[in-house]
């Protein structure tokens, strides 16, 4: 193991609380991956036991992942994604997606957890940085987003905004639809956003309760409607905002009898 290495990975872990669950740990804990600690799969099992559909709104969010970027790159022909909160990398990530429906895609990727950023930098070896990157930055602060985003995409040409199970870790619904809106404002006309969040209901509203009981990143769940303002001013593309698996499915796409409080939606600008 190189020195510079052994000093990346002794930096990734001074900067971790591995006592504090983290989202981007419990879901990969709930897709089966190795990359958690006991914090993490422990309120992840008391979130499971409250509300036993959440592995099924993981699997059904990279699905729908899947679905937007071969149709946003496949069928529109959009060439640029800026997939921000894009979680610890598992198989078909943003960037094989897009890069497997066609060549040539540029791809940034925006979290701020240590470990994402350390199995970024490894998914990202040898990769050429003019065509996938990584951004290590808050959601909360779009403008260094955009700035540091710049340097891979863009931005006088469409981009697809991804933003997929983070924005309920903005409490403040006036503080998210301006995080939503500042990050649009920077995008041309026939760019695309594709957003995805937790929806309120019995069991949802017990396992935030959990969640925010933890001690990790407060979470805030939204209903449909006040999930809509995301995408005001924005042409939805059919069916609209949906459950996640009602979104143009295809034949693989996981079904399940019980309700799926995960909507999602694609707009254009």
């Amino acid at each position: 193991m190189s020195d510079s290495s052994s000093s990346g990975q002794e930096t990734v872990r001074a900067k971790l609380d591995t006592g504090v669950p983290h989202p981007a740990r419990v879901q990969d804990y709930w897709l089966g991956g190795k990359d958690n600690f006991a914090a993490d799969r422990q309120v992840g099992d008391e979130i499971v036991a409250a509300a036993p559909e959440l592995p099924i709104i993981v699997r059904a969010e990279r699905q729908f992942l899947g679905r937007v970027v071969r149709y946003v790159v496949g069928e529109v022909g959009v060439r640029q994604i800026l997939d921000i909160g894009t979680g610890i990398p598992t198989a078909n990530n943003t960037h094989e997606v897009a890069q497997s429906v066609a060549s040539g895609c540029r791809v940034v990727y925006v979290d701020n957890d240590p470990m994402v950023l350390a199995h970024a930098r490894a998914l990202l070896v040898g990769t050429p940085e003019t065509t996938v990157n990584y951004v290590d930055a808050d959601l909360r602060e779009p403008e260094p987003i955009l700035a540091a985003a710049a340097r891979t995409l863009d931005f006088s040409q469409p981009v697809l905004l991804m933003l997929l199970g983070v924005l309920e870790f903005i409490p403040d619904d006036e503080q998210a639809y301006a995080v939503v809106d500042h990050l649009l404002a920077a995008l041309p006309s026939g760019s695309y956003l594709a957003a995805a969040s937790s929806i309120r209901s019995e069991s949802m509203d017990k396992a935030a309760e959990l969640w925010n009981a933890s001690g990790a990143t407060p979470i805030t769940l939204r209903t449909p409607e006040t999930m809509a303002r995301f995408f005001r001013g924005l042409e939805l593309v059919p069916p609209g905002l949906v459950e996640l698996p009602q979104w143009r499915p295809e034949a693989d796409t996981s079904y399940t009898d019980r309700p799926v409080p995960q909507y999602g939606g694609l707009g254009r600008k």
